[in-house]
């Protein structure tokens, strides 16, 4: 098999931390080549999001189109769209150039804690993007906006909103979603994958570390990267969890500004840093 060609369809975070440059690096870590498309503009760093600024569309349109007239893409990737008219047109370019795999990470409120998804648009992501996705990767804060209820708090309540996000997607071929518990306190992270039919458990030690920024965004373009790559998609998740966790445990070693750090992309390649 050739090497997976994967885009990631996002937003541009200066600090790299988060975005499309995050989804770079996880998608190069991982073994794809990653090919990327520029659906917003913020000004940011590993404490706050101080503004945003909204590309075109028509221009957005112009970027799919032009990518997937000459490269082939086996995944895709979609991160922050930000605006209701953004996802109608990724959704509209999407459904002309369909993918083998699409994954979805309904990103809504950053790390800091400032919104990145306008209220109007969450209708828009709910109905035009999610039974496009082959996976869906909501936290829990996410979800429950994505299906109109306050978020999980334990794994029964995680179980009952993973079978209403999937019921929010298409019944043509495999779906599945991965919803991210990291949200519940405890000393162990479990995330749910589900398809419909079977629900894996995919837990975790939590790692106590405030350099967790972008960990959605490399989820996700962990899975994009991965898919292609596995014969059964569960196992692919457990790749990204697995790639992701290792990621957070060296995020200490980067020391990359004053707030919530980003996740160290290429433990697997850079050697370990001793502590001062």
């Amino acid at each position: 098999m050739s090497i997976p060609s994967v885009l990631t369809i996002a937003g541009i975070d200066p600090s790299g931390g988060a975005g499309v440059l995050a989804d770079v690096k996880a998608m190069s870590a991982l073994g794809a080549y990653a090919n990327g498309v520029v659906a917003a503009l913020t000004a940011q760093n590993t404490q706050a999001v101080t503004n945003i600024y909204p590309i075109d569309p028509a221009f957005i349109r112009e970027q799919i189109d032009t990518l997937f007239a000459d490269v082939r893409i086996d995944a895709a990737k979609i991160g922050m769209l930000g605006q209701k008219p953004v996802i109608i047109t990724v959704a509209d370019a999407l459904a002309r150039w369909p993918v083998p795999h699409l994954v979805l990470d309904p990103v809504m409120i950053a790390k800091s804690g400032d919104h990145l998804l306008e209220q109007a648009a969450v209708d828009a992501l709910r109905e035009a993007l999610l039974p496009m996705c082959t996976v869906i990767t909501p936290n829990l804060p996410e979800a429950g906006v994505l299906i109109d209820a306050r978020p999980a708090e334990n794994l029964k309540e995680m179980y009952g909103q993973a079978e209403r996000l999937r019921r929010l997607m298409s019944d043509d071929g495999q779906r599945w979603v991965f919803l991210k518990g990291g949200h519940l306190p405890g000393s162990e992270c479990i995330d749910l994958f589900f398809d419909g039919d079977v629900m894996h458990e995919l837990p975790a030690t939590r790692i106590q570390t405030p350099h967790t920024h972008g960990t959605g965004c490399t989820l996700s373009a962990a899975l994009a990267a991965l898919l292609p790559q596995y014969p059964d998609a569960a196992q692919a998740a457990r790749a990204a969890k697995e790639y992701l966790y290792k990621a957070i445990a060296r995020a200490d070693e980067l020391n990359i500004g004053h707030g919530h750090g980003p996740v160290h992309h290429f433990h697997a390649w850079w050697p370990p840093q001793r502590k001062s």
